[in-house]
């Protein structure tokens, strides 16, 4: 997820733009590129592929479970660039389900409070290590044990 185009490719995917033709069309994508988004996310069990013509071989490109959980966490990515970043509006609007413009917000599971980064304290979890990347955080959630 952490360049330019695997967002929207996502983004595109979720609106039913699923075959390689259509998503070099919308995005202005190099093929090359496109074809690897497309393979990170399929091995990484994002996208699956499903082949909807024999001849010539043609697939679609439909998200899974978590591709669909990841979705989410695009929408609320989308909803805070609009609000910070596109100051004559969104360019494009998400309705819920019920009708109404969608305003993704993240709550807690278990009281419904809204979440938000000074109220969230962290522990060491079972799957903790110290390791490049969280080194440091291994060593201060180790010294909250």
């Amino acid at each position: 997820m952490g360049d330019w185009w695997s967002p929207l490719v996502l983004r595109d995917i979720s609106l039913g733009i699923d075959t390689f033709e259509e998503l070099v069309r919308d995005l202005g994508v190099s093929l090359a590129l496109l074809k690897d988004r497309l393979e990170k996310f399929v091995n990484g069990d994002v996208l699956e592929r499903v082949e909807y013509s024999a001849r010539p071989q043609r697939f679609r490109y439909l998200l899974t479970t978590s591709g669909r959980e990841l979705v989410t966490v695009l929408l609320a990515l989308t909803q805070w660039g609009d609000r910070c970043h596109a100051p004559e509006g969104p360019p494009i609007v998400f309705r819920h389900h019920c009708g109404e413009v969608l305003e993704v917000s993240i709550t807690c599971r278990t009281c419904s409070g809204a979440v938000h980064p000074e109220g969230v304290p962290v522990q060491p979890g079972p799957g903790g290590r110290s390791a490049p990347g969280t080194l440091v955080i291994a060593e201060r959630l180790a010294g909250m044990a």
